[in-house]
């Protein structure tokens, strides 16, 4: 399979095909793979998708994971956000509290389909506006 064509890093091309290949990871489950892991592929899809937006509108963003906040910024700039698209809110935990052993539950079969569902509808939306 050949590999998607690059862009340069200021190119918004180039955040959703970071954010395509997370996607994708997220959603081939190899066995061994903690779900924690595919969740955390699932959060950067969206944030990536969400900061190919931004870039796209001229909007500069901090490197964070709060994905509540990059909406927020989207939204203060004139862009709406969907009620499916502001559900990656929910996607933020898998950034921070799920990356590490011990800190939280294991994330259950359920967790793992919603937050496929959330960056799928996240990537899918940026990408009708790139």
């Amino acid at each position: 399979m050949k590999p998607p064509e690059r862009f340069p890093a200021d190119d918004p091309r180039e955040w959703l095909n970071r954010s395509r290949s997370n996607l994708a990871m997220a959603v081939n489950r190899i066995p061994g793979v903690y779900l924690e892991d595919l969740c955390f592929d699932a959060q950067q899809a969206a944030e990536k998708a969400i900061k190919a937006l931004m870039i796209k509108r001229g909007i500069d963003f901090p490197y964070v994971h709060d994905l509540a906040r990059l909406l927020s910024m989207l939204k203060d700039a004139g862009e709406a956000i969907p009620d499916d698209v502001g559900q990656a809110r929910k996607l933020t935990q898998f950034a921070t509290i799920t990356r590490y052993p011990g800190i939280d539950q294991p994330v259950t079969e359920q967790q793992y389909a919603k937050a496929i569902e959330i960056a799928e509808a996240v990537v899918r939306w940026a990408e009708e506006r790139l």
